[in-house]
């Protein structure tokens, strides 16, 4: 078997610790991940998802437990080594684009190679020229995101999401504002990146169709891997 890429062993959320308002979201959530591997995440609403895919993320630190990327332990990172380590092994892909409007597709997509001082803008132009035509969009490379479709505008998400070439993409209901036809189209991409590139994906998905569709489904109830 393939060594694992990601590694949670006994992982719990608590908010608000000793406090009146505390709140525990996960419990001892154990989860081990393959390169390559197409994952969905389900579970009802509030179970603990979010939490779970913000902590995989790296955006949020778990109460206690472990998380490993690639064998290296990020409990003892700090702020900065997390915040280059995200930005160089993990993708996002959320349902609303977050776009910004007043910059085109291609320009989005630059975003995260400039920011990260890693790249120079010829290089990074070209590599968001790559990833744009790799989507499907390179009709529309130079519209402002508020002149695209719903479906344009997830595709551009994904193009700008694997920017930085992650191990990890970590999509959080991307197709939950689509309706269905755009839903597969934007599912059929993540998995075609998946298979080509072999990029591992974490898709939290509430749709069963496409959740049969990934190679396995883990199930959250209550803050716990139940399946």
């Amino acid at each position: 078997m393939a060594d694992p890429i990601l590694t949670l062993n006994k992982i719990n959320k608590v908010y608000n610790p000793g406090e009146a308002s505390e709140v525990a979201v996960l419990h001892d959530v154990d989860l081990k991940m393959t390169k390559g591997e197409f994952v969905a995440i389900m579970g009802p609403s509030g179970s603990g998802k979010s939490t779970l895919l913000n902590i995989i993320g790296l955006l949020d630190r778990p109460t206690s437990g472990s998380l490993s990327i690639n064998g290296q332990d990020t409990s003892g990172l700090e702020d900065a080594e997390l915040t280059h380590l995200r930005g160089h092994k993990i993708g996002f892909v959320f349902q609303y684009h977050y776009l910004i409007s007043a910059f085109t597709a291609l320009e989005n997509v630059m975003m995260p190679m400039l920011v990260d001082h890693g790249f120079q803008t010829e290089k990074a132009e070209q590599r968001a020229k790559e990833l744009i035509d790799r989507v499907g969009l390179s009709h529309v490379a130079h519209h402002r995101s508020n002149d695209m479709s719903g479906g344009q505008q997830q595709r551009v998400a994904i193009a700008r999401g694997l920017a930085m070439n992650p191990d990890i993409l970590l999509a959080d209901e991307p197709t939950g504002n689509l309706d269905t036809e755009s839903a597969k189209s934007v599912f059929n991409l993540l998995r075609e990146v998946n298979r080509t590139s072999e990029t591992s994906i974490l898709f939290i998905t509430h749709n069963h169709d496409l959740g049969r569709q990934c190679d396995r489904i883990i199930q959250v109830v209550d803050g716990r891997i139940v399946s």
